[in-house]
């Protein structure tokens, strides 16, 4: 079997998990975050985009319910043991088989959790879902519960997620004598992924986001490639990932010479990720960190120029995103709390300059100031103003 984790680990996982079904008095989960099915058993699909539902019982039972193109896939990454295929067919409505299933599992009138905001259950399949099962069983929303225990890393977890920002840092490396005047940005993706695919390390959950030019001031992934001019600004966002686990970065790098609005944006983002630094540590917030990331953008006038969130939690993560629940934005009063892996980014988009500046580094929280996982520091990139110098 492919099983990232020993054995034991799961187990401690599955204890943590009924300990709170039992807080909350739930009989059963449904769980359709691949993420959520990741951690708690090891199984590693993409076939998540297709209905399927791991379903957990008080009594700590397992069931997995998919298609028979994931039947080998469960048996071969999980500890899963129960394992039952809906057929695909004409009309097919799967949320029916699994009624049935929670029926041979005596669930008829239980209360049962489901995790309902994830990419694992679209709004069709949702809609079966209740369809067949509110007059089934009491349902109730526990979409953040798997969520928010997989918050706390166990040393395992810490192990991977250094190695991701490992290749994190591989990937910027191999990136940056590229970027010239004349580059083109298809070379540096290519170079940045397959520095993480070299160092044994998977696709990440997203697209790497990569523009130069107007491009730069983009915080998603688009189509189409440009080569990079004598004086140019490339906006990259990546993550390392290993065994699913993330550590993401991002930089923007100056072709040329910065201009003054450059180096006043990258004052400001390293002033602001450096006072996160300083209150990224146990008892604090998730909120207080946006309202630091707020007041020193404030200071420098840039309020309308940044963006209403400043980061995120990371962890294991699964197609389209590698972003967590957990965000940092107004008054989120989740705690910080030690063995976290928390990306902060800061993100300037000064559209009437055109000029755009990030910088972002995935941290450790720790008993007490955290670490960063990357071993680059933060000074403003610059590249050559003549190709081949």
């Amino acid at each position: 079997m492919a099983l990232h984790f020993e054995r034991e680990e799961y187990a401690a996982r599955l204890d943590k998990l009924l300990a709170r079904m039992g807080e909350d008095k739930i009989d059963a989960m449904l769980l359709f975050a691949q993420e959520s099915m990741y951690w708690l058993t090891g199984y590693d699909t993409f076939g998540f985009c297709f209905f399927q539902c791991l379903v957990v019982k008080a009594d700590g039972s397992m069931t997995l319910l998919t298609r028979s193109a994931d039947l080998r896939q469960a048996r071969h990454t999980s500890v899963i043991e129960n394992i039952t295929v809906w057929t695909d067919r004409t009309k097919a409505d799967p949320a029916l088989d699994l009624k049935n299933l929670l029926s041979d599992l005596d669930l008829l009138g239980a209360r049962i959790g489901v995790e309902y905001d994830t990419h694992g259950l679209t709004g069709a399949n949702c809609h079966k879902l209740d369809n067949q099962l509110q007059s089934f069983a009491e349902l109730v929303d526990e979409s953040y519960l798997v969520s928010r225990l997989r918050l706390i890393k166990s040393p395992a977890e810490i192990d991977y997620a250094r190695k991701a920002a490992k290749l994190a840092d591989l990937a910027l490396e191999a990136a940056l004598p590229l970027i010239k005047p004349g580059a083109n940005e298809a070379d540096i993706l290519a170079a940045m992924q397959g520095a993480v695919f070299s160092g044994g390390g998977d696709y990440p959950a997203n697209e790497f986001i990569i523009g130069s030019g107007a491009d730069a001031l983009l915080c998603r992934y688009k189509s189409g490639r440009r080569k990079l001019d004598k004086s140019d600004q490339l906006t990259l966002e990546w993550a390392g990932s290993y065994a699913h686990y993330h550590a993401a970065m991002m930089r923007t790098v100056i072709i040329g010479k910065p201009s003054k609005r450059h180096l006043e944006l990258y004052d400001a983002s390293r002033e602001a990720l450096e006072a996160i630094v300083d209150i990224l540590r146990p008892g604090k917030t998730f909120g207080e960190v946006f309202d630091t990331h707020s007041r020193v953008m404030e200071d420098h006038g840039l309020t309308r120029h940044r963006l209403n969130a400043c980061g995120y939690s990371l962890g294991a993560r699964f197609t389209p995103s590698w972003m967590e629940h957990q965000m940092f934005h107004a008054g989120n009063p989740l705690v910080i709390e030690p063995d976290m892996t928390l990306f902060a980014h800061m993100i300037i988009m000064d559209s009437e300059t055109s000029t755009a500046m990030t910088l972002g580094q995935t941290y450790l929280t720790t008993e007490d100031a955290p670490e960063s996982l990357s071993s680059l520091g933060h000074d403003l990139l610059t590249a050559p103003t003549r190709a081949g110098r």
